[in-house]
């Protein structure tokens, strides 16, 4: 199976080029909003299966809504109608995280910032355009090579850096291997539709911190709580934790083999 990979460079991106030994594009590579390069890459490698992860940042999204609809929604869209089968990954801020739940696919999306809305739309636009698609919706993605809060914490809290780490926003995070390998398996048995894939359990960063901090053996009072409104821009849902079929391991077992890892 001949598979291309967008938004390789990204954390999503390089593990699935690892993992299926995929053609990996990056945006230098190609910019998937321009509909002509799409379909003049497409026609030239030909594969069997693209999997998109490139994505605009939440943040990014609600500074510039038109960019977040032709990244999110559009170019999804364009990649969709030039490859008979898709994996389209997308988030738990499709949801408006109201109600303390584990969101199944089942569940109503009703997203609450640019962001969620136009990864939603890249969902809707994506199953209206390609015949086989499969919809990853994760979550709060760590591993190596990201500057992310989940992925760089431990690191920060082992040097004594003090950590501002937002307590009132929760949610499902998820370890790339983890990620990827429960990809893999969907792909392997063709099981079309809306997946969740999350690690099993729910976090928030200040939650997700002080569990870096144990395994790594710094100290704790590094830790400062902050409401999500000091550290972000876009709003985020309150509670949007995924249900995952059938489950992965546990966020913090999952977080404590990323570390070890790294040794």
């Amino acid at each position: 199976m001949r598979i291309v990979v967008t938004g390789a460079g990204g954390l999503i991106g390089r593990a699935a080029v690892a993992r299926f030994g995929a053609i990996g594009l990056t945006h230098a590579d190609l910019d998937i909003t321009d509909r002509a390069a799409v379909a003049r890459t497409m026609l030239d490698l030909d594969p069997d299966l693209v999997i998109n992860c490139a994505v605009l940042g939440v943040d990014e999204c609600e500074r510039d809504p038109a960019r977040a609809r032709a990244v999110n929604t559009e170019a999804a869209a364009i990649l969709a109608e030039h490859t008979p089968t898709i994996v389209h990954f997308s988030s738990n801020y499709v949801f408006e995280g109201n109600e303390k739940v584990f969101y199944t696919p089942e569940d109503e999306a009703k997203p609450i910032n640019v962001y969620g809305k136009t990864k939603l739309d890249g969902e809707r636009a994506v199953m209206a355009r390609c015949p086989r698609v499969v919809i990853i919706r994760t979550s709060w993605v760590f591993g190596p090579g990201k500057k992310s809060f989940v992925s760089s914490v431990h690191r920060w809290l082992r040097e004594g850096k003090h950590v501002r780490a937002v307590d009132d926003i929760w949610a499902s995070t998820t370890y790339v291997s983890d990620l990827i390998e429960r990809l893999g398996e969907i792909v392997e048995r063709r099981e079309f539709g809306i997946h969740h894939v999350v690690n099993d359990g729910v976090c928030s960063n200040e939650s997700f911190a002080h569990e870096a901090a144990r395994i790594v053996g710094a100290d704790e009072a590094l830790i400062e709580p902050v409401p999500s409104k000091q550290a972000h821009e876009a709003p985020r849902p309150r509670y949007t934790p995924l249900r995952a079929m059938p489950p992965l391991r546990h966020w913090r077992s999952a977080l404590r083999a990323y570390i070890e890892s790294e040794s």
